[in-house]
């Protein structure tokens, strides 16, 4: 049996004439499966919307850049805006989950600003830099 494309979780597929045999020269009836999608370790779905984690490094976030981000169908490209921070959601429309009645799901990657877990000394002069020089406070309310 082929799943239909487009299917979500908890949806029922009737395959008619596959369920039980009827009483006497009834003919069979239909089955009904219900069908569960697993988890999956790197994509969350909502609905018909995948969601993914996107790993920036802190000055991809600061000045932007262009990186490539995992789906479900291979890799594409995205646009990291200059001043992201983690938690933005970058859209991609229609890239979801297929929907044959109407307008398919998006495709979300939710920046998550990453920092080296170990310095060269360079970065770290950097860094210490940046501390000295910017004005940038986080925990300033805007």
């Amino acid at each position: 049996m082929n799943v239909p494309p487009g299917v979500v979780d908890g949806q029922r597929i009737r395959l008619a004439g596959q369920g039980g045999r009827g009483t006497g020269d009834a003919p069979a009836g239909d089955l009904y499966l219900r069908v569960r999608i697993l988890p999956h370790p790197r994509f969350r779905l909502d609905g018909r919307n995948v969601h993914v984690h996107l790993p920036v490094a802190p000055w991809e976030a600061a000045l932007g850049a262009t990186v490539p981000v995992p789906t479900p169908g291979g890799t594409a490209k995205v646009t990291v805006p200059p001043g992201s921070s983690s938690g933005r959601r970058l859209r991609l429309r229609g890239e979801g989950m297929p929907n044959p009645r109407g307008p398919n799901g998006d495709f979300y990657a939710e920046i998550r600003v990453m920092v080296p877990p170990e310095l060269t000394d360079r970065e770290r002069e950097l860094f210490e830099e940046l501390g000295r020089t910017s004005s940038f406070d986080p925990r300033r309310e805007r």
